[in-house]
């Protein structure tokens, strides 16, 4: 299919599929869109602690830079998995802006580290943060109570309703720790639904910009 680097609202970029007239962020601020849904509802629930960190589509790398950088004012100590079947070109990571958008060019390497790096190989970008990318399909994730906070980041249920299943969301239930919290920019009935049946706590909280709700859920 074919792929596009566009700017959103908020001066940041992402990558947006024609065919689908899908983006990996929102169009309405790429940056935006992470801060809110994955910092402000999920990161700073954690703080002065280790947070184990499983992102269900690492994509262009944005949620996982944004934490690495939250997570020094957090002070908090990062395990990341980052998990996604179709890995972004070279071409398209030199397209994005996101170091210079987030003022962090005294992390710039990092940030070039994170797509560097292999498959698969635990490397540690810091002292505080490391960085295991799976190339996986989302239904072949089976980790069991490792995580305390999900990034649920997949493309739309419009496009792609089969990675926002019962079923996936059972894989994601089972991969957090008690009390674990899932969070996402999706706010459909039907995803509620799915999350409650797995046996998810869930809550509807106001949405980023362009967006009017999303969810975040919690494991019993």
């Amino acid at each position: 299919m074919k792929r596009e680097i566009i700017q959103t609202l908020d001066g940041s970029t992402t990558i947006h599929i024609a065919e689908w007239d899908e983006c990996y962020h929102s169009k309405h601020g790429a940056i935006q869109e992470a801060q809110h849904v994955f910092i402000k509802n999920g990161l700073s629930l954690f703080p002065n602690r280790n947070v184990s960190i499983l992102e269900i589509g690492f994509g262009t790398g944005l949620n996982a830079f944004i934490t690495l950088l939250e997570a020094k004012k957090l002070q908090q100590s990062i395990d990341y998995v980052g998990v996604e079947a179709y890995p972004i070109s070279v071409d398209e990571v030199l397209s994005m802006n996101y170091v210079t958008e987030l003022n962090a060019s005294q992390e710039s390497a990092i940030f070039d580290k994170m797509h560097e790096s292999n498959w698969g190989e635990k490397i540690d970008l810091r002292d505080d943060f490391s960085l295991i990318k799976r190339k996986q399909f989302f239904e072949e994730i089976d980790d069991i109570d490792q995580f305390d906070l999900i990034y649920f980041d997949a493309f739309g249920y419009r496009v792609q309703p089969e990675l926002w299943s019962t079923a996936i969301f059972e894989r994601m239930y089972k991969a957090l720790k008690a009390n674990g919290v899932l969070v996402t920019y999706a706010a459909r009935g039907v995803v509620k639904r799915s999350m409650i049946e797995v046996g998810f706590t869930v809550e509807k909280l106001a949405g980023p910009p362009g967006k009017r709700e999303m969810f975040r859920a919690r494991k019993s």
